[in-house]
């Protein structure tokens, strides 16, 4: 009688998908920080908050439901990349599909901001 086994076979590498998945969350985070501190906000952490949520500078439901997508299909992509090499590859195939994935989605949050956002 055979058994099936549940889980996969390398913990680590579910450890690497969660850590990627984090580092393109902190990654976005700064960027929203960095975009604040350069507009002169008096509290560029707090506001890099809001501004991921999209309370103070509204996109309309099209644009904010493609930023999210390629939000999340960035993160996606760059833990499954993670999860399935090893190795020295791991990390610069990570590196590399997180910041693929972070300019794909900060190029197209510039390219659909509103003019006067961009002016504050």
């Amino acid at each position: 009688m055979y058994l099936a086994r549940g889980g996969g076979g390398d913990p680590e590498g579910w450890l690497w998908a969660l850590g990627a998945l984090a580092l393109y969350a902190l990654i976005s985070y700064a960027l929203a920080y960095r975009a604040r501190a350069r507009r002169g906000s008096g509290h560029p952490a707090h506001d890099a908050l809001h501004d991921l949520k999209d309370r103070e500078e509204p996109q309309t439901t099209r644009q904010r439901l493609v930023s999210r997508t390629i939000m999340l299909c960035g993160g996606a992509a760059t833990g499954l990349v993670a999860f399935t090499t090893s190795g020295v590859l791991r990390v610069v195939a990570v590196a590399g599909t997180a910041v693929v994935a972070v300019a794909v989605w900060a190029y197209y949050d510039h390219r659909t901001e509103n003019p006067v956002a961009r002016r504050r």
